[in-house]
């Protein structure tokens, strides 16, 4: 079955890591298939037994969790939750007559839930209070956010997602803590007062704030109290981000740190882009308006980027900052020298 496996991965370019979350949605498709479709492979609906699902959903997912991820902390998580979702898809597919075990394990789902909220609670607090005493200290208030998400999940997909979300968090309600000359780099440069960048965010953060109730209401009375309810809480969450990106714009820099011979470009909620600057083939000025494209890289919320940056790797970046020729001067002084 390994063989087969890595055969399969290797053709359809799949991560070994990932073939714990490739085999379960492939497991939902197909014994959703085999339990709500009538048809010969389960004598025509009178053929469906839950140890099929069984030796799938709680034998071969979790051995194979822990075949593919090394840190087995990790794996015995993935195994549970994963195991946990396929007796909840069990609960729905299986027909109550052909349930035996199913049923222990539909209430036991409860316990797993429970332990696995306090589990995330516990680390979360953890995750915190490390970062509390990072920014209590004089290190640079990107690395004392990072620093302990990566410690307890490893550098991935996964840590940086957790590190954005905790970042926005972290200037939503900790801003004052973060202290500008705590960041790395000799010389720094900022964008938020670019274009009135810092104003327009205020001005849209004052536009959720006066929209939530009205909102909130015209759904409560054309729609429903319920739907009113889960919008008006997902406006309010998405506020908090904005008002992170708002108090982030004005306190990280895009800092060039001439110690390490790099440029460290932070934006709002962004995660930080560091690039030697032998790295840099060109910087220079920029006034037209710049559009999505593969190999760029924009830094700007409002007007056109001042700042245009090609790399040795063919990437462009374009930065809308308060002082640009400041920066390019300081790089062009640096990278010509």
């Amino acid at each position: 079955m390994g063989q087969a496996l890595r055969l399969m991965a290797k053709m359809i370019s799949i991560k070994k890591q990932h073939w714990p979350l490739t085999l379960l949605l492939a497991l939902s498709v197909v014994w959703s298939c085999y339990y709500l479709v009538d048809g010969a492979w389960n004598d025509y609906g009178r053929t469906k037994p839950e140890w099929l699902l069984l030796i799938d959903g709680l034998l071969v997912l979790p051995l194979l969790c822990f075949y593919c991820i090394d840190d087995k902390r990790q794996a015995a998580l993935k195994a549970l939750i994963y195991a946990s979702l396929m007796v909840l898809l069990g609960s729905y597919l299986i027909p109550d007559a052909n349930k035996q075990l199913w049923h222990y394990l539909e209430a036991g789902r409860y316990v797993v839930l429970a332990l696995f909220v306090v589990f995330e609670l516990t680390t979360l607090l953890t995750v915190l209070f490390a970062i509390k005493s990072s920014l209590d200290h004089s290190s640079d208030p990107d690395l004392a956010i990072s620093q302990p998400i990566d410690k307890l999940l490893g550098a991935g997909k996964l840590s940086a997602l957790m590190t954005f979300e905790a970042r926005a968090w972290v200037y939503a309600l900790f801003y004052r803590r973060i202290e500008v000359s705590r960041f790395r780099g000799t010389q720094h440069f900022y964008g938020h007062l670019k274009d009135g960048t810092q104003s327009n965010l205020s001005g849209f953060i004052l536009l959720i704030v006066f929209e939530i109730p009205l909102a909130h209401l015209l759904l409560h009375f054309i729609w429903s109290p319920f739907a009113a309810n889960v919008i008006t809480a997902l406006t309010v969450f998405g506020l908090l981000f904005m008002v992170a990106e708002y108090r982030a714009i004005s306190r990280r820099p895009v800092s060039l740190d001439l110690h390490n011979q790099q440029l460290i470009i932070r934006y709002g909620l962004y995660a930080p882009l560091i690039l030697p600057l032998e790295h840099i083939q060109t910087i220079g000025a920029h006034h037209e308006a710049v559009y999505r494209a593969k190999n760029t890289r924009r830094y700007n919320l409002f007007g056109t980027p001042n700042v245009a940056i090609s790399t040795t790797t063919g990437t462009q970046i374009y930065l809308g900052l308060n002082q640009p020729t400041a920066l390019i001067d300081a790089v062009n002084e640096h990278i010509n020298a």
